[in-house]
């Protein structure tokens, strides 16, 4: 999996860092693309990358703050354009769906594919092919969700040596065992697939969030997470505006992702006061945990 960010400032777009986008590629899932967030010029930073609209199929949105959601027609009319026809899912709180429907409307921007727009208003979870995500609200100046994705654990790796010593037959009895049924030998002996497959191999799981102050009620989207992707929108001096905006602090992320348990904490989301001063803000969360980065445009994470 990789994380690639196409804008890690806030608010309004700076020289330095774009408003809010976050692309996940997996290419052991058939390269499948998914964003979080879609803030205005989205797709002029994609330009910029080895990523694909046409491989783009599900969009989620954490709140309907403009430096969120302004690209998302501009991503949804150039996927057309480009000729893809495969589906496309957006999910995003209540509202998403008129936005939508009123900038392709007004626009007539007609798509070559078929788009699902999926809202919602409380907590909510679905099962996306080898995946489970969660959402859940947090504390914004309007409805603001953040994002747990877990990857179904996968098979343990198959012991073809012993396969060969058995004179198991390659083909698809070892695709049985694999997806840990029993097979029948030629022999006729009775083969369990415990006996040939290792451990499984425990999913990923990635947290991202969106604005938000520091809330508890957040731990259990973050618990023990491999990466999160947390807003760091002020620095320590500023904790104060922090709270009155509905933001964090670098620091106060970084006590999050401490308390939470994660391994590697990734902060984004960055006022365009910093854009000269970010080592600071970055060591203010690393003097509390030390496995933090500091995002900027078009960087990416591979975990």
């Amino acid at each position: 999996m990789e994380l690639t960010f196409l804008g890690t400032g806030a608010g309004i777009p700076a020289k330095e860092r774009n408003v809010s986008a976050l692309a996940l590629r997996m290419p052991e899932y058939e390269g499948q693309t998914w964003l979080f967030d879609c803030g205005e010029a989205t797709q002029h930073q994609i330009l910029h990358t080895s990523l694909k609209l046409s491989k783009i199929n599900r969009i989620f949105i954490t709140h309907l703050h403009g430096d969120h959601i302004f690209g998302l027609p501009g991503v949804l009319g150039s996927r057309s354009f480009q000729g893809a026809t495969s589906p496309l899912t957006l999910y995003g709180p209540a509202g998403i769906r008129k936005f939508v429907e009123a900038a392709l409307q007004t626009s007539q921007t007609y798509l070559r594919y078929p788009l699902n727009i999926i809202q919602y208003d409380e907590e909510t979870e679905w099962e996306l092919d080898s995946f489970h995500i969660r959402a859940q609200k947090l504390e914004h100046g309007l409805l603001s969700y953040g994002f747990r994705i877990e990857e179904h654990d996968q098979p343990g790796k198959l012991d073809v040596q012993r396969l060969k010593e058995l004179e198991v037959p390659p083909g698809p009895l070892y695709s049985q065992l694999k997806r840990g049924e029993s097979v029948r030998l030629p022999n006729g002996r009775l083969l369990c697939s415990e006996s040939v497959v290792g451990p499984a191999k425990k999913g990923r799981v990635l947290a991202i969030f969106g604005d938000t102050r520091p809330t508890e009620t957040a731990a259990t989207l973050a618990h023990s997470a491999d990466v999160l992707v947390h807003e760091a929108t002020f620095g320590m001096t500023e904790v104060n505006t922090a709270y009155q905006h509905y933001h964090t602090t670098a620091q106060q992320a970084a006590l999050f992702a401490k308390g939470c348990q994660v391994k590697r904490l990734l902060l984004t989301h960055i006022s365009p006061r910093y854009q000269e001063d970010c080592a600071a803000l970055l060591q203010e969360a690393k003097d509390v945990f030390p496995h933090t980065h500091l995002a900027h445009d078009l960087w990416s994470y591979t975990f």
